[in-house]
């Protein structure tokens, strides 16, 4: 969170509570971050800043893969930014 590195990730599964999270490189633990996420909602871009905490990682998958699965829990996000999320996996089903 305090460094000034910007690093892209994919999620590929999302819940109220957190996130599924493919990273570059190695999360630990208890690490927090800042992530922004973009999704699309009824036609429209949506994004959502919002505080993580790293609960737990999986092990590497391989230099073919080049990513790192971990799981995320919401730590601070807004009222707003946790309607957008709710908007968005209602969506979904």
């Amino acid at each position: 969170m305090e460094s000034p590195l910007r690093q892209t990730g994919r999620a590929l599964n999302a819940s109220e509570g957190g996130l599924l999270i493919y990273f570059p490189e190695r999360m630990e633990i208890g690490q927090q971050l800042r992530v922004k996420l973009y999704f699309s909602v009824d036609s429209d871009l949506e994004s959502v800043e919002c505080l993580v905490e790293v609960v737990w990682m999986d092990i590497h998958l391989g230099e073919s893969w080049g990513d790192h699965r971990s799981g995320v829990k919401f730590v601070d996000v807004s009222s707003d930014d946790l309607n957008k999320v709710r908007k968005f996996l209602n969506s979904l089903s």
